[in-house]
């Protein structure tokens, strides 16, 4: 069967509205939404991120990720802390880390679990075929 490039994009649509769906579930007990969780995980991997680049990294813009992170450090998930200059840099407190890593546990056994239906070879596969198509709108 011969798939179109049309076919294709809106399977990925399809997969990844799936998954935000199953996460969105997933993380409700936790008491936080699939981007509140998505800012912690980034900001447990880049701690010196600026709220632009956490804006980025979270698909949001400026404005709409600096309304969240002021709701997350209302809630004690975040902080605000002093950075470069003017800057102000924001870091996981006690409870916004146990949340992220439960969140992470959560959140890998859906998205195996989702995957399942792909052999380890497959799953390489697609990874790479994605990450060309990616890398190929990037310049």
């Amino acid at each position: 069967m011969t798939r179109t490039p049309q076919q294709v994009a809106l399977a990925v649509k399809r997969l990844q509205n799936r998954h935000h769906r199953a996460l969105t579930a997933t993380l409700a007990p936790l008491g936080v939404s699939l981007a509140q969780w998505d800012t912690l995980r980034h900001l447990h991997a880049h701690p010196d991120a600026s709220l632009h680049d956490l804006a980025q990294l979270t698909f949001q813009t400026d404005q709409a990720f600096g309304t969240l992170a002021a709701r997350m450090a209302s809630r004690g998930l975040i902080e605000r802390v002093p950075g470069p200059g003017r800057a102000v840099r924001h870091a996981l407190t006690p409870h916004g880390e146990e949340i992220r890593q439960e969140g992470a546990r959560r959140v890998a056994a859906e998205v195996d679990r989702s995957l399942a239906p792909l052999a380890e070879a497959q799953l390489d596969q697609l990874g790479a075929l994605l990450e060309q198509v990616l890398a190929a709108g990037e310049g």
